[in-house]
């Protein structure tokens, strides 16, 4: 059974509007297509996109914690690649 959603899902867009050279956002981590089509996505498929930001997300942090880095820096402060 399908929960219901009483609230639609906001955009993740923190309005830090730059691609890296992979074409992920540095702001709020999605990638061309996820960005460009999120308005005509419904409920089931933007919180794919959440889910998928935050592996994104902990990739990011896994990468900084690996480089010795002992503060994460915000996304659109580092270049990342997936």
């Amino acid at each position: 059974m399908e929960q219901l959603e009483f609230f639609s899902i906001p955009s993740p867009c923190i309005g830090v509007c730059a691609a890296n050279s992979k074409g992920y956002c540095k702001g709020c981590l999605r990638s061309r297509e996820e960005r460009l089509y999120w308005l005509k996505m419904n409920d089931v498929q933007k919180q794919q996109v959440l889910r998928l930001v935050g592996l994104r997300r902990q990739k990011i942090q896994r990468l900084a914690w690996e480089r010795g880095q002992a503060r994460v820096e915000l996304p659109e402060q580092m270049e990342f690649e997936f």
